[in-house]
């Protein structure tokens, strides 16, 4: 791939990134971070669940606002919905900030259809002490929580350096939205003013290196790269334009691992053009889902795939959450599916790497995962299924079809 392909994101160079696998990996890293804050933590995620996990972090949390610390907490009105009000209490007590992204309505409002519900917040931030950041797809729940005996296959990244400033500016640019509606409702009460705590921008102010500590295992240093962002405003199709930059440039390998997996027609040809000049193209897929309708209806694009040669593998195992890629030299880790609701709805972040032994990490993870715990699906036994499957994944693509058409975007599907 040459260099310019991808010129149009915000590349930083210089960085030291660990990644980090499931929540075994994440959480202890995350914690330890919380521990060691003096002056600030900011998390930003989808799901914040009251088990096992979710209660260890809201205590790493709670310790750290009582020390000092300024703790901001951005949760999903919907991902979140259940303990919102639970989290919030926590915080409170400590004098810590808990604010909500697009609440959900009450009373019969949740009955009243509204595409405005379908955008959500997504990504999994965090920024502790201005110099470490945290950005994948690792929700703060348990990765047993649905009774899966092997834990949730995801992964998340680990920052120190420049582009840590660049997760910090995403994250002022929610807060300050958040606070600027929250004010609006407060407009008539002002001495409700006082709780909103309007930020300066706190990447406008520091020059953030990598911290001088002993590595990590799976520590890489000196790394090119770019945080990616999706919304609805600016940022509309800036990941999906890097992946197909990727895809296109591709001569060696694409190997794609993602939970939620329904690209749209430009993403489909590029995948089957890279295959039909030579390029090998591996996904690995959910085996497992909780979510039938989006696994039955992806199904059907299975038989096109095979036929053009791309490998599918799905992730029997347990559930697979991860939404990361390598493609030649470049990789990926994030929050973004490949699917409707992560392309055209909802906010996301993902990294891209440049910097070969962190691909080659990621990749002998995937690939292992694939080795181990993935079956792969055959052309031959896959057209042998029975009419009664085959029907159920018709009746799902059309339903999903109908979702998509809903978003005023079914041309790009």
């Amino acid at each position: 791939m040459q260099d310019d392909d991808l010129a149009f994101l915000a590349w930083t160079r210089g960085n030291t990134l660990r990644l980090l696998q499931n929540g075994a990996d994440f959480f202890p890293a995350l914690c330890a971070a919380i521990d060691g804050a003096n002056q600030s933590v900011h998390l930003e995620t989808y799901i914040f669940a009251r088990d096992s996990i979710g209660d260890s972090v809201l205590d790493h949390l709670v310790a750290a606002a009582r020390r000092g610390v300024q703790v901001n907490l951005v949760l999903d009105g919907f991902g979140s919905h259940a303990n919102i009000d639970y989290v919030r209490k926590r915080l409170a007590e400590v004098d810590a900030q808990c604010m909500v992204f697009r609440p959900e309505p009450r009373w019969l409002g949740k009955l009243v259809p509204s595409r405005s519900r379908l955008r959500r917040l997504h990504r999994k931030t965090a920024v502790i002490d201005e110099t470490v950041a945290f950005v994948g797809g690792i929700n703060i729940e348990d990765d047993f929580d649905d009774g899966a005996k092997t834990a949730r296959f995801d992964f998340a990244v680990e920052i120190r350096g420049p582009l840590v400033a660049d997760v910090m500016y995403a994250q002022d640019l929610m807060w300050v939205r958040l606070s600027w509606r929250r004010l609006r409702r407060h407009i008539a009460r002002p001495r409700s003013w006082h709780h909103l705590r309007l930020l300066v921008p706190r990447h406008a102010r520091i020059a953030v290196a990598a911290a001088a500590e002993p590595p990590l295992p799976s520590q890489y240093d000196h790394l090119r790269a770019a945080l990616v962002l999706r919304d609805n405003v600016r940022y509309r199709q800036v990941f999906e334009r890097a992946y197909l930059c990727c895809i296109r440039a591709a001569r060696d390998e694409i190997l794609i691992a993602n939970a939620y997996f329904f690209p749209g027609r430009d993403f489909r040809k590029a995948l089957l053009d890279a295959a039909a000049r030579g390029v090998r193209v591996r996904v690995l897929l959910q085996g497992k889902t909780a979510h039938h309708i989006q696994y039955h209806a992806t199904r059907v694009l299975y038989d096109e795939f095979l036929a053009g040669g791309i490998e599918i593998y799905e992730y029997e195992a347990g559930f697979i959450h991860a939404k990361a890629a390598v493609i030649d030299g470049i990789a990926t880790v994030g929050s973004s599916n490949l699917d409707p609701f992560s392309l055209l709805l909802a906010r996301e972040a993902n990294v891209i790497v440049d910097g070969k032994p962190f691909v080659a990490d990621l990749k002998a993870r995937v690939e292992q995962a694939i080795a181990q715990s993935a079956v792969r699906i055959r052309r031959y036994e896959f057209g042998r299924r029975s009419w009664l499957r085959r029907a159920i994944d018709r009746v799902s693509y059309a339903l999903l079809r109908i979702g998509v058409a809903l978003t005023g975007k079914s041309g790009l599907f």
